[in-house]
């Protein structure tokens, strides 16, 4: 009774809070990207005449929701699984599950409602290779990361970030439709969907653990082994280097087709990857595990590096969508920021000059 009285108080909110909404929204980010880098490399192979923009915002809306709800019900059962000790960290006390103010099988009912309603919604308005991949990333990331490998490895984050790198293979085998076959769902059709699963595998570790740093203790409470309470934060650091040097390596591989995009394209978005992977390397480089910390207990170096991840993935991606449409635009627009960026700087100088 007391269980039902407790989850009667439970608001809309708390329910749409155990789906993770901030941590979906980069997820969906990529999908819908990869969408339209699937598209629009169609489009260039066709000689860039006869893009159909409506199917594909409708493929969109279709894996947005799908994604949403899929991701948003491995989320729900994170919740219900870390309900004992989601109270002892800072990041998470305030969860419904740790308040207490949602019970374990309600919990369960919500987060199985919305993994089935996802997989369905994949399988009936797009494909099922899209939604096997989609109910693949929903039992890696419970069985395999949340059960298994976070309360029992130091590698948690970084095996189970193929969970969170799997939303360009849902978007992708959406986008490609008959072309994909559930008889081999590895089958994508080409090198270019599981290069950006590999990005975002690489990108997690580094992004993670930047939080990690200066949150050790929490997780040391909570017996979650972390790497910078288990090894130290200097190893943790040399680790996070080495991801963040792989991101750089993936701008010398063969990201676009020549043939299919212009040379111009291909050689544009390399050197994109290049600067932007050169830029978050250097907010990697740069975090002190000395400096003082914040009002909210951060390491500011290693919180800036975090947020600056963030962006970084987000930017990868959207610079693919805007090369393969248009490689001239994207010049003038890196133009435009690159003035921007050297009119700030002579500005700053003048007025230290001063």
């Amino acid at each position: 009774m007391d269980a039902m009285e407790s989850t009667a108080k439970a608001t809309l909110s708390d329910w749409f809070h155990m789906m993770k909404p901030g941590v979906l929204s980069l997820l969906q980010v990529t999908a819908m990207c990869t969408i339209l880098i699937h598209d629009l490399i169609v489009w260039n192979a066709a000689g860039r005449t006869g893009f159909d923009f409506l199917a594909t915002l409708e493929t969109m809306g279709i894996v947005f929701v799908g994604g949403y709800l899929t991701a948003g019900g491995a989320h729900s059962f994170n919740n219900v699984l870390d309900r004992d000790i989601d109270p002892m960290m800072k990041r998470t006390e305030n969860r419904a599950m740790a308040r207490g103010i949602i019970s374990p099988q309600a919990g369960i009912a919500w987060a199985l409602f919305l993994s089935m309603a996802g997989t369905l919604w994949l399988i009936e308005f797009a494909n099922a290779v899209a939604a096997f991949w989609a109910a693949f990333s929903i039992v890696f990331y419970v069985f395999i990361y949340t059960l298994w490998l976070k309360r029992t490895s130091v590698q948690n984050i970084v095996i189970g970030g193929i969970a969170g790198a799997t939303p360009p293979l849902v978007g992708w085998a959406a986008a490609a439709g008959d072309a994909v076959s559930i008889s081999n769902p590895f089958d994508l059709g080409g090198f270019l969907p599981w290069l950006m699963f590999s990005l975002i595998f690489l990108w997690t570790p580094p992004h993670f653990w930047a939080l990690a740093l200066y949150r050790s203790e929490q997780y040391k409470e909570a017996g979650i082994p972390m790497m910078p309470w288990v090894h130290g934060p200097q190893r943790t650091l040399i680790e996070m280097r080495v991801y963040a040097l792989l991101l750089i390596g993936i701008a010398a591989m063969p990201w676009l087709n020549p043939a299919e995009v212009g040379e111009l394209a291909a050689y544009v978005y390399t050197l994109i990857v290049l600067v932007l992977g050169i830029w978050y390397n250097q907010s990697v480089i740069t975090i002190n595990i000395y400096e003082p910390r914040d009002a909210d207990g951060r390491i500011p170096s290693a919180a800036r590096s975090f947020y600056i991840s963030l962006q970084y993935l987000s930017l990868m991606f959207v610079s693919l969508v805007c090369v393969l449409y248009s490689p001239e635009l994207t010049i003038f627009l890196l133009a435009l920021v690159m003035m921007r960026i050297l009119s700030s700087r002579f500005s700053k100088r003048t007025t230290s000059v001063r």
